[in-house]
């Protein structure tokens, strides 16, 4: 409800939140850009190094191993100290990575008993774990910015980065990569970016919304507006809910489980996508940089498209395990039939459009299990989103080593019959799930706090 004075009308709410959602949007793209970025250096690095494919699946594969440190310490960070300090000190960090991977084989060759891949795994590692807490602190800070009645499209919202940062990561690094034919340069100029653009967050970022200036006292209400009220002996006990009651959780423990899923067809992709193209059908850098957008089309509109579905289905069924489960579901068992499809396609069209229409579903539920995380739990969204993308993204490791290992044994064919059986496991996961029934809470179905 708008404040009012006698005699005056209704002060109009502002709409900062949406100024900060879109900042944090452009932050993670680069932060995707940053991981991505990567794959279409492939050929430089391999070449330079003397990489075999499943040494550059290793490569590919060491990120991940920090990545979800990152996010299980990131997330629960978030929590005791506020998610401004985190998205600071994680910025910063993965700048200083992404510089400092220009020096990764040279460092291996150096220190390492002269092995390159040495020294790409511990850089790889130290940028997956300053890059990991982005999505745990994206969760937690749409949490307190959005009001409950948009939450499922807020989340999605900072979940856009995804697709839309992998999606312009072949334009930017392809562009960087002709222009400077460098790919250590490529990784200055995206690491320079970085400190930008953190610089610019720590001035107009905080923790709450009703601390910031430019949030009036309406735009506070209406955040706040439909929020479950708790007396102080409850929130007292949901604050000491200690980290392990997440496993006590089957909801959130199958959830993670779905969005491993995900996080599987995600990085399955982002890193075996330009290389598969380009030993198979003989794409030239040159024209991956289109080439290369084409698979994360579909998925930019379906990230949002989902969390408008999620929050559509619960206002008229009143029923989150369909906004969120079944929903989920039906939306990973697309996916699966479109990768089993793309694994026995011979065209090259055939295949870029059975990979985008894969993709686009696969993100279509994307906000669903972050939500379901702040339907579960809302008083410990960090440290539970953390351990969510902990789990999850073991699927960080296994799919670009996996896609190495399985690619060089059996064809390209297998990775993507993997892919198919990863997203099944999904489905099997988000059929177990039951938002608003977590740790130390009955079932609240109907009365969850996200809309």
């Amino acid at each position: 409800m708008e404040p009012t004075t006698a005699g005056h009308p209704p002060v109009a709410a502002t709409r900062y939140r949406f100024a900060i959602f879109a900042l944090i949007v452009v932050i993670a793209l680069v932060n995707y850009i940053d991981r991505g970025a990567i794959s279409y250096s492939a050929a430089q690095i391999t070449s330079e190094y003397g990489f075999d494919r499943a040494g550059w699946g290793a490569v590919l594969g060491y990120f991940g191993y920090g990545y979800m440190f990152g996010a299980l310490f990131g997330g629960a960070l978030a929590d005791r100290v506020g998610a401004k300090t985190v998205w600071v000190i994680a910025g910063i960090a993965w700048s200083v990575f992404a510089i400092a991977m220009i020096w990764a084989g040279d460092l291996g060759l150096a220190i390492f008993g002269g092995s390159a891949l040495t020294g790409f795994a511990a850089i790889r590692v130290l940028f997956g774990f300053a890059e990991g807490p982005a999505y745990s602190i994206i969760n937690k800070t749409m949490a307190a910015w959005a009001s409950p009645s948009e939450r499922g499209f807020a989340v999605s919202i900072g979940l856009l980065s995804t697709p839309l940062g992998a999606l312009l990561t072949a334009p930017v690094a392809v562009g960087l990569l002709l222009l400077t034919d460098s790919w250590r340069t490529m990784y200055v100029v995206l690491g320079l970016a970085g400190f930008v653009l953190i610089a610019l967050f720590a001035r107009v970022y905080t923790n709450h919304p009703e601390d910031n200036p430019r949030v009036n006292a309406a735009e506070a209400a209406l955040i706040r507006a439909g929020r479950p009220a708790q007396s102080p002996s409850a929130a007292a006990a949901a604050d000491d809910m200690p980290w392990w009651s997440f496993f006590k959780s089957k909801t959130l423990v199958f959830n993670s489980i779905g969005y491993f899923a995900f996080v599987y067809v995600n990085f399955m992709l982002l890193t075996w996508t330009p290389k598969y193209l380009a030993d198979e059908f003989h794409f030239t850098l040159s024209s991956l940089w289109y080439i290369g957008m084409i698979p994360w089309t579909g998925a930019c509109v379906t990230v949002l498209l989902g969390g408008r579905i999620s929050d559509w289905l619960y206002r008229k069924t009143g029923k989150l395990v369909i906004a969120r489960s079944w929903f989920a579901a039906a939306a990973l068992t697309c996916t699966t039939l479109c990768f089993l499809m793309v694994s026995q396609a011979t065209s090259v069209w055939a295949v870029i459009a059975l990979m985008t229409l894969g993709n686009a579903l696969n993100a279509l539920p994307n906000s669903v299990y972050w939500a379901v995380v702040i339907d579960t739990a809302p008083t410990r969204v960090g440290t539970f989103s953390g351990l969510m993308h902990f789990i999850a993204n073991i699927a960080a490791v296994l799919a670009p080593t996996l896609a190495g290992i399985l690619s060089a044994k059996y064809g390209y064919s297998s990775m993507f019959v993997a892919t198919a059986v990863a997203t099944a496991v999904g489905v099997f996961a988000m059929l177990q799930v039951r938002p608003g029934v977590g740790p130390n809470r009955g079932r609240q179905e109907g009365k969850a706090v996200s809309a």
